[in-house]
């Protein structure tokens, strides 16, 4: 009960300390004071509780897919409506303000950092709630680099009056710098191993974020080396090398994490990602646990198992995925086609009817009424009711009729880290260095493919498929990216993966299609009028919306623009390139 408790009152703490304000002008509302605060190691939990609210998940009370919906800017989900596609569709304006550009909530983590030692305690006793809070500010900053590159890092709590509000930006491999020795940090303070039930941090979360820091800053240096949004006399190697040193070292010491598995192929990728508690779950390092009679819900549920959501996965991704010979569509003779869902996904690895609705399958049960089975994608419905692409999200799905019939009562969660993701990050940091071994296939990508049922990926026999995604690079690069895309599938990695690795030419021109159309499932829709389809039959949705394709300029969009209020109030801010 103190977890809901503590949650309800970090969501108050998060809107009275306005963790939102721009610190560019933000006055000094902090009341919070030694006089008053920083007595107790629990008024330390308590602060650093506010700041979970920021991590990926269902939101207490929110209204949509969790983190099955943020795959929508990108080549993986697309919604009915192109104009929410974000920044891969390349229609960013610059603007006076926005949210990205937001330094309050690590304003509110430097006050932290100034006032723990006020705490009457042995710094053993209150370590772990620093740890947390360097945890949090190394997370803000690294957002920050993903979206503007350079940009300020701040370790001190600023006021208006402040110089250090008229500073430059920091080159942006500085701030990742500062951000490894953030996480070092509370990897030495935090405690290992799950911790209150795996609703708080821990020691192996913080080095699972560091290695991701340093697979992005390593790759985006490699890939963008040369171009305007690279790093003069760098080509990413050193942070390849510590995404894998820190990878390896926690695939070798886990902390009591593993991959989850019951043995059953055919359910354990659904298990993953429609539970309420996760308590016992090897993989699940880190997730947020609800509780209806603590009144901290969400309504994610009254989506997926019922609705499309407004979007749909798309035919790139759903081509993506292997057969069981392990062969790709364009080579295996047990594909069966696309003409329909059942056909699509005959003999394929088997994490795509557990991402996919396929008809048959059970989507509702309980509350004494009958079950409800799948039959096909709700293609002609508007809003947030339609499925676009005729392929509809399963995945984060439970089948319970309650969470899915009544509104306010939601209490599945969703891992937040999870340890195959450390798995992934060590192959890849290793095919991009050109040193990955048969060996370190065989402890990451066979391990997951193995949960699957999927064969083993053989180094020395990596079959040539005409289409994969980056030709131009090695095979064993393609396929640990393919092995990344189908695992994390809609999870919200997608977009940051095309842009670390440089992949516009993928995407520039490209209208993401659907399934193959058939009229008969859908007598009420019209070619032309009610949907829309390409010369091949398949699905079609943005044919009108961007005939000419995703505008993404490779010259421009790789950033957002720095919001000129900022650039107006602080003159030694520059401005990302093409904008």
């Amino acid at each position: 009960m103190k977890t809901y408790k503590i949650l309800i009152i970090a969501l108050v703490l998060s809107v009275s300390m306005g963790c939102e304000d721009d610190f560019l002008d933000r006055p000094d509302l902090d009341n919070i004071s030694a006089e008053n605060f920083w007595k107790t190691p629990e008024d330390l939990e308590l602060y650093a509780t506010q700041f979970y609210l920021s991590l990926p998940g269902w939101q207490p009370g929110g209204w949509n897919g969790g983190i099955y919906w943020e795959d929508d800017n990108s080549d993986n989900i697309i919604h009915n409506n192109v104009a929410t596609s974000g920044t891969i569709l390349g229609d960013n304006i610059p603007t006076t303000g926005n949210n990205n550009w937001d330094f309050g909530a690590i304003r509110s983590m430097n006050i932290f950092m100034e006032n723990y030692e006020n705490v009457e305690a042995a710094f053993d006793d209150i370590k772990h709630y620093v740890g947390e809070v360097l945890f949090f500010r190394a997370l803000a900053h690294f957002n920050l680099v993903r979206n503007y590159g350079d940009v300020p890092w701040l370790d001190k709590s600023l006021l208006p009056d402040s110089e250090e509000l008229q500073g430059e930006r920091m080159a942006r491999n500085v701030v990742i710098d500062n951000i490894m020795a953030d996480l070092d940090n509370a990897i030495a303070y935090l405690v290992s191993g799950r911790n209150s039930g795996g609703n708080r941090l821990n020691r192996e979360c913080a080095s699972l974020l560091k290695a991701r820091v340093a697979l992005y800053e390593g790759t985006w240096e490699k890939y963008h080396a040369g171009t305007a949004y690279g790093v003069s006399g760098s080509d990413g190697s050193q942070y390849l090398q510590i995404a894998a040193d820190v990878a390896k070292a926690l695939i070798d010491d886990p902390g009591g994490f593993a991959i989850y598995t019951t043995g059953d192929p055919s359910t354990d990728y659904t298990m993953l990602f429609n539970q309420a508690d996760y308590s016992a779950n090897p993989e699940v390092m880190l997730w947020r646990q609800f509780n209806l009679n603590e009144g901290v819900t969400h309504n994610g549920q009254r989506y997926l198992p019922r609705i499309g959501g407004g979007r749909g996965l798309t035919k790139a991704l759903v081509d993506s995925y292997l057969l069981t010979d392990g062969l790709p569509i364009a080579a295996s003779p047990l594909y069966q086609g696309d003409q329909s869902l059942t056909e699509v996904a005959a003999n394929r690895d088997l994490r795509l009817s557990q991402t996919m609705w396929l008809p048959g399958q059970l989507m509702q049960t309980g509350r004494g009424a009958p079950d409800v089975f799948f039959e096909r994608a709700p293609l002609e419905d508007g809003g947030a009711a339609g499925c676009p692409t005729g392929y509809m999200i399963r995945k984060g799905a439970n089948t319970d009729r309650e969470l899915s019939h009544t509104g306010g009562v939601g209490t599945t969660s969703s891992p937040i880290f999870r340890f195959a993701e450390a798995l992934l990050i060590y192959a890849e940091a290793k095919a991009e260095m050109g040193t990955i071994t048969q060996n370190d296939v065989d402890m990451t990508i066979n391990v997951i493919r193995d949960r699957a049922g999927m064969p083993g990926l053989v180094i020395n026999n990596i079959f040539n498929d005409p289409d994969w995604q980056f030709p131009s690079l090695s095979p064993i690069i393609n396929e640990v990216r393919r092995e990344r895309r189908i695992e994390l599938a809609a999870e919200g990695y997608r977009f940051d993966d095309l842009m670390r690795w440089r992949a516009h030419e993928t995407f520039i021109g490209a209208r993401f299609k659907g399934a193959f159309f058939v009229q008969s499932d859908y007598p009420s829709l019209e070619e032309g009028v009610s949907v829309f389809l390409d010369n091949d039959g398949y699905i079609d949705p943005h044919q009108t919306q961007i005939p000419s394709g995703l505008a993404f300029d490779p010259n421009r969009d790789y950033l957002l623009p720095v919001p000129l209020d900022e650039i107006t109030l602080n003159s030694n801010l520059t401005q990302n390139p093409g904008w």
